[in-house]
C-alpha cells in the first residue's frame, strides 16, 4: 500500500504550451518515491497518450456537469475508490511538487486524525520542459530563488487530507473558482486542522495565461463560477488562507498566532464555523464589511424585483 496518492484532472494536452507544463508537472510527482501513486483523471484531448508515456494511472470516466466540465466530486470520489493510500492529495496539473511534500504529509499524520493540509505556491516562469535528473531538487530550489515568486496569499494549489475526508461533496466544476475556497470553509465548519504548511512545503507553480478557458476568461468570471458559489452556500463560504488555524513549523502542528488582522478575521467567522449558522455569519459580515454588504444587498434586491 503507498502512503500518498496524488490526484489530477488535467486540461487537455492540445495546446503545446500548456501540454509542456503538465508534463513536468506530472513528471515531477512521479520522481517522489514507491511511497506514491499518482493518478490523472478526465477523458480530455491528449490525457490517454500523456499518460501512457509517463507510466501513470488514467481514470477517463469522470462525470461532468450540462456544459462539459468535470465535477470535483466525481475527481475525488475516482481518486478515493480506485486507491488504498492513507492520505490523499489533489493538485493542479501545473504545480511541480519536491520531497518535502511528503515529509510533511507524514509529519501532519503523525498528529492529527483529520485534517486539510494547503499552503501557497511560489510562481515561475517555465517555457521548456525540465529534466529530472540527479539533483533535479536542488536545481529547481536554486532557480525558483533567484527567477521566482512567493504567491500572495489567497487560495491553494493543492490539498493534502486523509481518505475519511471530503467523502460528500457538492457539485462543484473543476477548473472553476469557489470550490476550492468551499474545501477552506469546510475543515473549518467540521473542526478539522486547516494547516497553512507554506513554511514546510514549497510547490513551484508554471505560470501561464488563460488561453485554455473559453473566451481567454480568468475562472473567476466565467458562469460555473457562480454556481460554484452557491454551491458551497454563498459566498460566506469563500475562505482562504487566512482561515487556516493552524500551521506547520519544524515538523510540528502549532496554532496560527494571531495578528490584529487575524483576530477580527476569526470573530467575523465565528457564527459560520463554531455555531454553523449562515444567518448570523451574514450578519456580522454587515457589521465588519457595512460597504460591500450594502452593495451585495443591492444586488440581491434588484434581482428579487426583477424575478430571475
Amino acid at each position: 500500500m503507498t502512503f500518498l496518492t496524488i490526484f489530477t484532472a488535467p486540461k487537455p494536452f492540445t495546446d503545446p504550451f500548456i501540454t509542456k507544463l503538465q508534463y513536468n508537472a506530472i513528471e515531477s510527482w512521479t520522481h517522489l518515491g514507491p511511497e506514491v501513486e499518482v493518478i490523472v483523471i478526465g477523458d480530455e484531448p491528449g490525457i490517454a497518450e500523456a499518460t501512457q508515456k509517463l507510466g501513470v494511472r488514467h481514470l477517463p470516466d469522470v462525470a461532468c456537469n450540462e456544459m462539459g466540465t468535470p465535477l470535483v466530486s466525481s475527481i475525488f470520489e475516482l481518486a478515493r475508490k480506485n486507491s488504498d493510500s492513507p492520505v490523499l492529495v489533489y493538485v493542479n496539473a501545473d504545480i511541480l511538487f519536491m520531497p518535502d511534500m511528503i515529509e510533511a504529509a507524514r509529519q501532519v499524520a503523525e498528529q492529527a486524525e483529520k485534517y486539510l493540509i494547503v499552503g501557497q505556491r511560489w510562481d515561475l516562469d517555465v517555457t521548456e520542459r525540465l529534466e529530472f535528473s540527479a539533483g533535479w531538487v536542488e536545481r529547481l530550489r536554486e532557480r525558483t530563488a533567484t527567477e521566482g515568486g512567493l504567491h500572495p496569499r489567497g487560495g491553494s494549489d493543492y490539498f493534502i487530507f486523509p481518505r475519511a475526508c471530503f467523502k460528500d461533496m457538492p457539485a462543484f466544476a473543476i477548473g472553476r473558482a469557489g470550490w476550492d475556497n468551499w474545501m477552506f470553509y469546510e475543515a473549518r465548519r467540521q473542526g478539522w486542522a486547516l494547516i497553512d504548511a507554506t513554511p514546510a512545503i514549497q510547490i513551484v507553480h508554471q505560470n501561464h495565461d488563460y488561453r485554455h478557458l473559453p473566451q481567454g476568461q480568468p475562472h473567476y468570471r466565467l458562469p460555473e463560477t457562480k454556481e460554484n458559489i452557491r454551491l458551497a452556500g454563498g459566498k460566506r463560504a469563500i475562505f482562504n488562507l487566512m482561515d487556516a488555524d493552524r500551521t506547520l513549523v519544524n515538523g510540528v502542528i502549532q496554532r496560527m498566532r494571531w495578528d490584529n488582522e487575524k483576530f477580527w478575521r476569526e470573530v467575523e467567522i465565528f457564527p459560520l464555523v463554531k455555531l454553523h449558522s449562515y444567518g448570523l455569519g451574514q450578519v456580522c459580515y454587515a457589521i465588519f464589511h457595512p460597504v460591500k454588504a450594502s452593495k451585495e444587498f443591492k444586488v440581491w434586491l434588484v434581482r428579487k424585483l426583477k424575478g430571475s
